[in-house]
């Protein structure tokens, strides 16, 4: 069955798949799903992730990362719903628990970090927290 908001479902298995210790966590693939994952990768928060080719539709694979048995990621929260988009400017971007964390937006120049976007100076819609 379809989900609503895909990003929602991607944000909610990991979360779930991080609080039951899960190694890895499969999930329904898009360009947007990977983009996510890069970001994710990048920031430390997973180990690595894949597509993993089916017959019917692309399954992305994302390894969870935990540093001596804690999971890097502690909190993952949506901010911007179909239902309320929250866009910021460049000079609104948020910081997550003083820099701990991340938030990850949907720019012009596609997927980006808080910090990225911050460093090229654009703004745009605040998908996630991660922290």
């Amino acid at each position: 069955m379809p989900a609503t908001d895909p990003i929602s479902d991607f944000l909610t298995r990991t979360r779930n798949a991080v609080k039951a210790r899960k190694k890895f966590v499969d999930i329904p693939s898009s360009k947007m799903k990977v983009g996510l994952a890069e970001i994710l990768k990048a920031n430390k928060f997973i180990r690595d992730f894949n597509v993993v080719e089916d017959n019917k539709q692309n399954v992305l694979r994302l390894h969870l990362q935990y540093v001596g048995g804690v999971p890097s990621i502690t909190g993952i929260r949506r901010i911007s719903t179909p239902g309320l988009r929250r866009y910021v400017n460049k000079d609104q971007i948020p910081r997550v628990l003083n820099g701990l964390g991340i938030a990850i937006l949907s720019t012009p120049k596609g997927l980006l970090s808080d910090k990225q976007a911050k460093k090229d100076s654009v703004g745009g819609e605040v998908i996630c927290h991660v922290w």
